[in-house]
């Protein structure tokens, strides 16, 4: 799918945006959250919300369900509660009931960027056009509330020290969606969800807020569900080290998920600590996880989709006595002068693979046409099925097994992208194929189940024409001149007296759980979670269902 974007769509959005507002915005000086109208600090007293039960359509959408809006706006208002996260909705539809009653109900929405579909895969990694033009239609769906107080761009995708390549590839997706907003005249803050990890926690604190501004994460989530019963206590939770390790951080910081549900019913005794003065000085608040019974037993009522009845679970009247206590008074922000100091990047190691600052390069959906346009050897197809894409894929292992796919590969740990490393699936499947084709001496395109063919003259027999495309934020896209620590540049790969390598592809490997999938037993998996196309080193699998691959990073 193919979306602009600087659409006429979001140009209205933006325009809508600036009527008179019901709501007071929030906005963000240094590490805090303040009103901007009354100059109070804001404390997010939230729950996270995506209800699943009795769903039938493929998108679940709680926003767009206005007999779940009504239904449960009226449970937000009870239970004291100022903010709601959402992990997934459909932008296509319409959500101006529910934003308007949770407006008036003096209720933010914080939401996130992915979806199950497009989302930054932990375990191969890609930003391409495709994604971000589905990010782009997200904000512009929502850019007219005034309500909206962030965006997530990342939630749990880097979760371990074998996946923080990732974590690259969501900080490009933070400066592209930054950029994104700002070009829209939008203000609204951009930041990232962790999972705890006591490995690599402290690099992923450091690096969303190491570099230059407009690569940062304007805020900093935290899902951790360490404190379990009612004998649980700052000290004995961990709660008092997450504190410590924020101290000093320049940007915002709340937990965007807690509530461990161990011992049921839980008596969330946390929240004494998280908005009084155990935490209030360093964190903004939280958001208790979540508000709907589901299979994983964490909600605090049990709903279904387009169905206004409501049966309470004993957490209900728990949350509802922590959360309708004073919300700490906090400073004033005229009062406020920000310290701390910037954190400095995390240095490549055994347990943390990113180089610095360098991010994957802003997309360039000109650039990939134009190179798409110089193949001898294509697909025929814009789209493929199932089948077809795993026939395609151990074709494209075989491949990049036997030759050099360095440009549309990338290797985080020395800070070197590919010229097409931010082309989609795809078109990094062509490039591939052409790449054998040009080997082969012109003899090689075929593949079985799969449409190809054999362009004579291509439109394009300039690919340094095709570097200097701009990027799809408007930037002139310079050639990538970037070389790994041996000296070797990342060269066009079009050489046809280039030998093929003599690597072996590996076997296929099975389906990599979708990104949340590694916290299943504490709580279901959620809309961040990575379903795109998952590979293993010269191996492109292709998930059920989906039309388009991803190649593996060598």
């Amino acid at each position: 799918m193919k979306l602009s974007l600087f659409s006429s769509a979001g140009i209205g959005a933006l325009c809508a945006a600036t009527s008179v507002l019901a709501i007071d915005p929030i906005v963000i000086k240094g590490s805090k959250f303040f009103n901007e109208k009354t100059g109070e600090q804001f404390f997010f007293k939230g729950i996270a919300y995506q209800p699943r039960t009795g769903l039938t359509t493929e998108n679940p959408d709680p926003l767009a369900d206005t007999v779940g809006c009504k239904r449960d706006v009226e449970l937000f208002k009870d239970l004291g509660i100022n903010s709601i996260r959402v992990y997934e909705v459909d932008y296509n539809k319409n959500h101006d009931t529910c934003m308007k009653l949770l407006e008036d109900a003096g209720i933010y929405l914080m939401l996130d960027m992915p979806s199950p579909k497009y989302s930054i895969n932990r375990a191969q990694p890609y930003w391409d056009h495709d994604t971000m033009s589905h990010w782009a239609a997200k904000v512009d769906a929502f850019a007219k509330y005034p309500n909206l107080v962030g965006w997530i761009a990342g939630n749990e995708v880097a979760n371990d020290k074998d996946t923080t390549p990732s974590a690259a590839f969501v900080k490009a997706a933070i400066r592209d969606m930054k950029t994104y907003l700002k070009s829209k005249g939008l203000k609204t803050p951009v930041g990232y969800a962790d999972n705890d990890d006591m490995e690599i926690r402290m690099n992923l604190i450091n690096y969303f807020n190491c570099g230059d501004e407009e690569t940062r994460a304007d805020f900093y989530g935290i899902n951790t569900y360490r404190w379990c019963g009612d004998d649980a206590t700052f000290q004995s939770s961990g709660y008092s080290d997450i504190t410590k390790n924020m101290t000093d951080y320049t940007i915002p910081s709340l937990m965007t998920e807690y509530g461990c549900n161990l011992v049921r019913p839980r008596v969330f005794h946390e929240v004494d600590s998280i908005l009084g003065s155990d935490m209030n000085e360093i964190f903004s608040g939280g958001i208790m996880y979540e508000f709907t019974e589901e299979d994983n037993n964490y909600g605090v009522v049990k709903v279904s989709y387009g169905s206004s009845k409501v049966e309470k679970t004993e957490d209900y009247d728990n949350l509802k006595k922590v959360y309708t206590k004073d919300v700490p008074k906090g400073v004033k922000m005229s009062e406020y002068k920000p310290s701390g100091k910037d954190s400095v990047c995390p240095q490549v190691s055994s347990v943390w693979k990113v180089k610095g600052d360098i991010l994957p390069p802003t997309p360039s959906s000109a650039r990939c046409q134009c190179m798409i346009d110089s193949l001898g050897c294509t697909v025929k197809k814009p789209e493929l099925n199932a089948d077809e894409g795993k026939a395609l894929g151990e074709v494209i292992g075989n491949i990049c097994g036997q030759t050099d796919c360095k440009d549309i590969s990338y290797d985080t740990s020395k800070g070197v992208y590919g010229n097409y490393a931010a082309c989609e699936s795809l078109q990094r499947s062509a490039w591939a194929l052409n790449k054998n084709f040009i080997n082969s001496r012109y003899t090689q395109c075929e593949v079985d189940g799969v449409d190809t063919t054999i362009i004579k003259s291509p439109k394009q027999d300039d690919t340094d024409v095709c570097l200097a495309m701009k990027d799809d934020m408007g930037n002139i896209a310079a050639p990538i001149t970037s070389s790994d620590d041996d000296g070797e540049e990342l060269g066009n790969g079009d050489d046809s007296d280039e030998k093929p390598g003599s690597g072996n592809s590996d076997d296929d490997e099975d389906e990599d759980e979708d990104e949340d999938d590694e916290s299943s037993s504490r709580k279901s998996s959620k809309t961040s979670a990575g379903s795109r196309p998952l590979v293993s080193r010269g191996v492109v699998q292709l998930v059920a269902g989906a039309a388009a691959l991803a190649l593996v990073a060598f």
